[in-house]
């Protein structure tokens, strides 16, 4: 029989490679492009537009690769469009949002406050990607973010964590193996079902007054699972399936993110929601 090391790190890898699965073959390079107008300090909200829009990137992801189609679409409609890298690991490079989400979100916090102090602004809109749409909850009830919040729209984000299509049930059958994930992996033990975090960040409430919440998710997704686990309670809560605006939208976890613009319409709604139009298959070419 193997020693349990040996069965223990292939499971964690096992873990990892799923997410990784979900990165698009481009992010070695890419991270280092430009990012196409957006992250531009000098830009000022206009009056139809008062707030930044801060994009948050989920697992794995990055401030560049993340947005390559959802930065521009929305600069394009006259925001003023940031993104943050967050939650990297010692000697790591490229991939981010493996650190403790705790500290990803003070991160997030410190990044808003730049925005905010360098647009002007009073509140900043945040929209996020998987993690980056659980994420940032924890920065609006722990970290003072719902004063500096006006929406959070989260795509496909794993609001009460995953269990990768079941694969986190295998855990208990490897002793120390969820030990392992968390001292190597610890945003990723963190976003598992049932996790200490997720604990602590969906005691009670789901939302804090004050903020509004849009979640966009699609049931082909098959890293935030079950796929309706990703929605809120709440009073001021707009939980959006895809399909129910599109029936042919195929989107699953990566392309909700990446390059889905029905899904892009939707945040566009929510972001302006005085001047929201039908999202339907056709806003796939708006």
């Amino acid at each position: 029989m193997l020693p349990w090391k040996r069965v223990l790190r292939p499971l964690a890898a096992l873990l990892l490679t799923a997410a990784v699965a979900t990165v698009p073959a481009a992010t070695a390079t890419a991270a280092s492009a430009p990012s196409s107008g957006w992250n531009d300090y000098s830009c000022k909200p206009s009056a139809s537009h008062p707030r930044p829009v801060v994009l948050v990137h989920g697992t794995l992801g990055n401030s560049i690769d993340n947005w390559l189609s959802l930065a521009p679409y929305l600069k394009d409609r006259g925001y003023c469009v940031f993104s943050l890298d967050y939650g990297q690991l010692p000697g790591v490079p490229l991939f981010y949002g493996l650190g403790p989400i705790d500290k990803s979100a003070q991160q997030l916090a410190d990044y808003v406050d730049r925005v905010l102090s360098a647009t002007g602004a009073a509140k900043a809109d945040l929209v996020g990607h998987s993690q980056g749409g659980m994420m940032p909850r924890y920065y609006l009830r722990f970290l003072g973010g719902a004063a500096k919040v006006n929406a959070l729209v989260g795509l496909a984000p794993d609001n009460h964590g995953t269990d990768l299509n079941g694969l986190t049930n295998l855990l208990p059958y490897f002793p120390g193996a969820e030990d392992l994930i968390k001292a190597t992996t610890p945003g990723l033990a963190d976003q598992i079902t049932g996790s200490d975090f997720l604990t602590k960040l969906n005691a009670g409430d789901d939302t804090v007054p004050g903020v509004h919440y849009t979640v966009i998710a699609t049931k082909y997704d098959e890293v935030a699972t079950p796929w309706r686990s990703q929605y809120l309670s709440g009073s001021d809560v707009h939980n959006v399936l895809l399909q129910d605006l599109c029936p042919l939208d195929l989107s699953e976890h990566v392309a909700i993110g990446l390059f889905d613009r029905i899904a892009f319409h939707e945040v566009a709604n929510a972001l302006d929601p005085g001047r929201a139009t039908s999202t339907t298959c056709a806003s796939a070419f708006s």
